[in-house]
């Protein structure tokens, strides 16, 4: 979990790929909100496409390449859940916080990864490293 929550903080931007509810992919800019209780948690906006897409289909996939030529691919379910303190720890991301105020804004959605499985990977020619996170 330390290595993926590592890369996922070095290489901020990453890309949140989801079947549409037209169902054509989907991809866009997302953000890694932080590892707690076991769990990696991204935050998002209730109004938007994306949540209206993961409330069809809640299988994604996030993805992100590092300068190095190093790449992570993550995947699993995403599970909205109302964690007070996971909002908190959202809110304080300035630019979260620029876009929702407080923790308390009812559009404000937190959600987690379950059967979470990622693949760090380069073009070292060695084996990517695989990792199962977390299971429901």
């Amino acid at each position: 979990m330390e290595e993926v929550v590592k890369f996922l903080r070095e290489n901020p931007v990453q890309y949140l790929a989801t079947v549409g509810r037209d169902g054509k992919a989907k991809c866009r800019p997302f953000m890694f909100a932080g590892e707690q209780g076991g769990k990696l948690w991204f935050c998002t906006n209730r109004t938007k496409e994306v949540y209206k897409d993961m409330q069809a289909n809640p299988y994604v996939e996030v993805s992100v390449s590092s300068p190095a030529y190093a790449w992570i691919r993550l995947s699993g379910k995403a599970v909205f859940e109302n964690d007070r303190a996971v909002k908190e720890m959202c809110i304080q991301n300035p630019i979260v916080k620029s876009q929702y105020q407080t923790a308390d804004n009812p559009i404000f959605e937190v959600f987690h990864l379950a059967d979470a499985r990622a693949v760090i990977a380069d073009f070292s020619g060695n084996p990517p490293k695989t990792y199962t996170l977390h299971t429901l």
